[in-house]
């Protein structure tokens, strides 16, 4: 009996090596590295260049274009602890409702757990957000929960319609808008570039990990249910 389980369980590993998962896997391993080496340049070497640079990248932009201020307080929001929790909840519900359960688990992990981890590493790292905020914000800076959590919602989006085969414009354009979520914290200085790119690069990694155990976790509950 435990060399049965034992051979299905390997079986289900082996099954897992294919081209999709070793380019997943390479994202993971440079989505990690990306983190521990910013991680090496905000707080060992307290290097400041690349943040600075950022926001004189965006203070030309809204010197030049007034108006993109507005646009980028509207683009932030879609981000913001209101609107995950709505669409944290809501889209799960939904999903539930059409009888896509699965979708339903991995979205509401995507941005409960990406919620939770981000809160944890604040904690840790303990950054102060910058003086210079456009916008009145609380909280700590390291990882941006704006970048973090919603690349874990739009990617965790993007990445079911793109499974299913349908829309994989929408799936890129999910995942570019998350992108510029990101970039509308540098551009309101309520987050250093440094910030936001370590957002990312969690997000990336929670995503891959979750949607791993979550596929191991089905494979084994359909075995045991056959």
């Amino acid at each position: 009996m435990k060399r049965k389980s034992f051979s299905a369980r390997l079986t289900t590993l082996v099954s897992f090596l294919t081209v999709e998962i070793l380019l997943v896997s390479g994202v993971f391993v440079a989505a990690a590295l990306l983190f521990f080496y910013l991680t090496r340049v905000v707080f060992v070497q307290h290097s400041v260049t690349f943040d600075q640079w950022a926001f004189q990248q965006v203070d030309r932009a809204r010197a030049a274009w007034p108006a993109l201020t507005e646009v980028m307080r509207v683009v932030t929001f879609f981000a913001s602890l209101p609107f995950l929790v709505l669409a944290g909840v809501g889209i799960p519900l939904g999903l539930r409702m059409r009888e896509k359960r699965r979708e339903a688990v991995e979205v509401f992990w995507a941005v409960a757990g990406a919620a939770l981890c981000n809160q944890l590493l604040k904690t840790h790292f303990h950054r102060l957000r910058p003086s210079s905020a456009l916008l009145p914000q609380a909280g700590l800076s390291f990882p941006s929960g704006h970048a973090m959590i919603g690349l874990a919602l739009y990617g965790c989006l993007a990445w079911l319609l793109w499974r299913h085969r349908r829309h994989p414009v929408w799936a890129t354009l999910l995942l570019l808008w998350a992108l510029l979520i990101g970039l509308s914290r540098v551009y309101l200085h309520v987050h250093y570039a440094t910030d936001v790119l370590a957002g990312f690069a969690v997000g990336l990694v929670w995503l891959i990990l979750l949607r791993t155990a979550l596929r191991l976790w089905w494979r084994e509950k359909q075995q045991v249910e056959g």
